[in-house]
């Protein structure tokens, strides 16, 4: 039988005392917790559901939000019985928003990976795919599950990113604007069993969750202190750049693929740009000075990278596959992460891993396709969804994270 679970930290990185808000971000002592009455259900005797204006003014809609109470309790073993009915729950709320806290949530290292990207980046169609891969391929390569933490993940899951894509091979919208409303995050946990040489099989479980932005979120420093507070929680980031917005990769593939967006038509979404912003972001978050590199782990993906493989050299590490042995090799890690740098530079983007250098204690570099060929007419091509290292940000993540062991093969 496997042992219990074990807590996931970052090597260098204060883990946080308190529990964030995967909805509203505010981080919060565990004893300020809040539970919610089971309520009634059948014959058991229960609260009756009241407006939860707190949870309506998040959601912005009173539709839902009828629910049983929520009261302060010490909450110790994660229960609590109800002061109006007397009835044990063990459903949480976050005292700030009130949406719900799942357990799974509460009780393992909550770990928030932001995503951001540009507008045509493709930031909804790689968590599609990245959550898809880890759910079979991926999962079944690491021995681990990735298990909903609600039902709002489940659902919006299924509606928003799976059907479309995978069933209906539909390409999916770009992502609405924050302005329009509060957007609901993925909530996940990931357990991986991880076997010692000489010690008893144990689970590790790590609580993750994806959110994406919209690219005009990010156009000016204004929208981002207003909708983009999910940064300043952010314990690690992936940025999604397109390459063919970097002039020296277009003119690799002009014939390939459509012409350029015209001229101002997306002010303010180079990469340099947003990635700017958000560094600009986590200094307030950290306090730190500039010219302090900042402690948080940022990897940065070229994505489309299906359509610049033909031009690149046949012994380019970006033709390779990885082992696929439930380990980071660290030697094609670094293979890598030495060839979009130099494709960086090539491509008239020099500034951008120089930055990147200068701003980050740690950050890695990758090239990944979420759909592995070229779309046609709004739909995925036709041999349908094979993504190619879309999962290779977030194994590195990992292993950041304490959960993924890396090798050298090479024995450096």
């Amino acid at each position: 039988m496997a042992g219990p679970l074990a807590r996931a930290g970052i090597p260098g990185v204060t883990s946080r005392q308190g529990i964030t808000c995967p909805y509203c971000f505010a981080s919060v002592a565990p004893h300020r917790v809040l539970f919610r009455c089971r309520g009634q259900a059948g014959r058991r005797q229960g609260c009756a559901p009241v407006l939860d204006e707190r949870l309506a003014e998040y959601t912005g809609s009173t539709a839902g939000a009828s629910l049983p109470p929520v009261f302060a309790a010490s909450g110790r073993k994660g229960r609590a019985d109800c002061p109006e009915c007397g009835v044990p729950t063990g459903n949480r709320a976050c005292p700030e928003c009130h949406n719900p806290l799942p357990a799974a949530y509460c009780d393992s290292p909550g770990r928030i990976v932001a995503l951001v990207g540009a507008k045509n980046a493709g930031k909804s169609t790689y968590i599609a795919v990245l959550l898809h891969e880890l759910m079979n391929r991926v999962g079944t390569e690491l021995d681990a599950s990735l298990v909903a933490c609600d039902d709002r993940t489940i659902e919006r899951y299924k509606r928003d990113f799976a059907r479309p894509l995978l069933e209906e091979r539909r390409l999916l919208p770009t992502t609405a604007s924050a302005a329009t409303g509060p957007r609901e995050p993925l909530v996940y946990l990931l357990t991986r069993t991880r076997r010692g040489r000489f010690s008893r099989p144990r689970n590790e479980s790590l609580a993750l969750v994806l959110f994406d932005t919209a690219g005009e979120d990010l156009r000016s420093r204004e929208a981002t202190d207003l909708h983009l507070r999910y940064l300043e929680a952010a314990d690690a980031i992936i940025f999604l750049v397109d390459p063919l917005e970097l002039p020296g990769a277009r003119t690799q593939v002009r014939d390939t693929v459509p012409g350029p967006p015209a001229a101002g038509e997306d002010p303010g979404g180079e990469p340099l740009d947003i990635i700017a912003r958000v560094t600009e972001t986590l200094r307030q978050r950290h306090g730190t000075r500039p010219g302090e590199p900042l402690p948080v782990p940022v990897a940065v993906a070229l994505t489309k990278i299906d359509v610049l493989r033909p031009a690149l050299l046949a012994q380019s590490a970006l033709h390779r596959s990885r082992s696929g042995q439930g380990v980071l090799d660290l030697d094609d890690r670094d293979a890598v992460h030495e060839q979009v740098r130099a494709l960086l530079h090539d491509w008239q983007a020099g500034q951008l891993d120089t930055y990147l250098g200068q701003q980050y204690a740690d950050h890695a570099l990758f090239g990944l396709s979420a759909l592995g060929g070229v779309p046609e007419g709004g739909r995925v091509g036709a041999g349908g969804v094979r993504p190619y290292r879309a999962e290779d940000p977030l194994l590195w993540l990992l292993h950041r994270f304490g959960m993924l062991d890396g090798v050298r093969p090479g024995g450096g």
